[in-house]
């Protein structure tokens, strides 16, 4: 996957600013996608570029105009084209889990410490979701119904993070079992 085929699905959704987009990365996407300003902004021009999206230009007092980018009849092609393929299967790079791995070879406590750091991270990290889900769950019926694709991405984090939280508890079982 690529940063060029969020933006599109996010401007499939309405059009948006570049600042608009990097908030959504801040917000709901940013839990399973991530990206700079710089990158959305890059990616942006790109797209503009390739005939993908357009944008209007807004005149803002006291600040810079603000390009509104919405995708074009061929940026919608490709962004279907893109979801019809099949994705691949999501690897993972964790620096932590290496860390477990090769716990064996430092203090217990470092580890412990390091893990714990983790679960705060990643309790914040639920905090958010659930309160995510607590707006969703707070929509009519025919909002919720519209939103009930993106609600399931929104599902899939926070079973994320009850699964890596009971796997960081275990971790910390099984660190202390052995001191």
């Amino acid at each position: 996957m690529s940063l060029k085929h969020s933006l599109l699905v996010m401007l499939a959704e309405h059009p948006a600013s570049g600042y608009d987009l990097s908030q959504h990365f801040k917000g709901s996407v940013g839990f399973f996608w991530n990206a700079s300003h710089q990158q959305i902004y890059q990616q942006l021009k790109a797209l503009s570029e390739a005939g993908w999206v357009r944008f209007s230009t807004e005149t803002q007092a006291d600040k810079p105009d603000k390009k509104i980018y919405e995708l074009t009849a061929e940026g919608r092609q490709a962004m279907t084209q893109w979801l019809r393929e099949p994705a691949e299967v999501n690897k993972y790079k964790d620096a932590l889990l290496i860390k477990v791995y090769g716990g064996a070879h430092i203090e217990a406590e470092v580890l412990q410490a390091e893990i714990q750091r983790h679960q705060q991270l990643h309790q914040k990290g639920l905090a958010k979701l659930k309160a995510i889900e607590e707006e969703y769950l707070g929509l009519n019926r025919d909002q919720q119904k519209a939103m009930r694709l993106p609600y399931l991405t929104l599902k899939y984090g926070i079973s994320a993070e009850e699964n890596w939280l009971q796997w960081a508890n275990q971790c910390l079982e099984a660190i202390n079992d052995n001191t």
